[in-house]
């Protein structure tokens, strides 16, 4: 008896490991620690924002009415169309950029279910460049207009359709850079994916456009490129879609291609 109880008491207490659930939450927050401890997401969202206030000071400084046609937005936010390309570059390297590291099996071993690293992802980008893209248009225009005042492209944040306009370009920006980041998680290469985002999203249209068919012309409006050029002006542009339908029709481009990437991460090995 007393040699039974003197085993009972040397023998080791047993302990129960920690249960840790996957949720939501701390998936996104670990897409977000990622994407902000990459040297690379400073460098490329500090040059988007400073080659659009960059651009925008120069074109309200030296204006001299020779582009009176022009929307007053469209003309101060030309940069955009300079950082429109960091930030795909940026979409491509937050998906495709863990496979060229590998970290992508650490990601995918956490998250057996594949799918939450995925969307988690896009939703994290989606939320960060829109922000930068909107601030970043909202500085801009008030730099700009300190030189456009008295002009004929003087406005003020409070005018009808100008901050719509701030915001629609913000949005286009973002969408495309989504389409961007939805390549890189199909193609799983950032050369691949970026030379796909050039070749589809910006050549592939100015080559159709070169075709004498009125069915090419109508459907060129809906091209990730053409829908966005819509958005972004205070004016109505000519020849587009209308501002709302060019959003959803963003969206649809990015949505579609995140499915496909969807579905592939599902089937494929890492």
């Amino acid at each position: 008896m007393s040699a039974t109880l003197t085993a009972d008491r040397s023998a080791p207490a047993r302990t129960t490991a920690p249960e840790y659930r996957l949720s939501t939450k701390g998936i996104v927050r670990s897409e977000w620690h990622k994407l902000w401890t990459l040297r690379s997401t400073w460098i490329t969202l500090i040059t988007a924002s400073a080659l659009v206030i960059a651009v925008g000071i120069t074109m309200g400084a030296t204006y001299d009415g020779d582009d009176s046609e022009v929307d007053t937005i469209v003309f101060t936010l030309f940069g955009t169309q300079l950082s429109q390309i960091c930030l795909a570059v940026l979409g491509i390297l937050v998906t495709a950029g863990e496979y060229s590291t590998g970290m992508i099996r650490s990601s995918l071993a956490a998250v057996p279910r594949r799918l939450p690293v995925l969307w988690s992802k896009a939703g994290v980008f989606a939320a960060v460049a829109f922000t930068l893209c909107l601030v970043t248009n909202v500085v801009t225009f008030f730099l700009a207009q300190i030189w456009l005042a008295d002009s004929d492209k003087e406005l003020s944040l409070t005018d009808s359709g100008v901050f719509g306009a701030l915001t629609t370009s913000a949005a286009s920006i973002t969408l495309l850079s989504l389409i961007a980041l939805a390549l890189g998680a199909l193609l799983r290469s950032v050369p691949g994916a970026i030379g796909a985002f050039v070749a589809a999203v910006l050549i592939l249209p100015e080559i159709l456009a070169m075709l004498p068919f009125a069915a090419v012309d109508t459907a060129m409006k809906y091209f990730p490129a053409q829908a966005a050029s819509s958005l972004g002006s205070v004016t109505r542009v000519e020849n587009t879609i209308a501002p709302g339908t060019a959003v959803c029709t963003l969206a649809l481009w990015a949505a579609a291609i995140l499915t496909a990437a969807t579905m592939l991460l599902k089937r494929r090995d890492v």
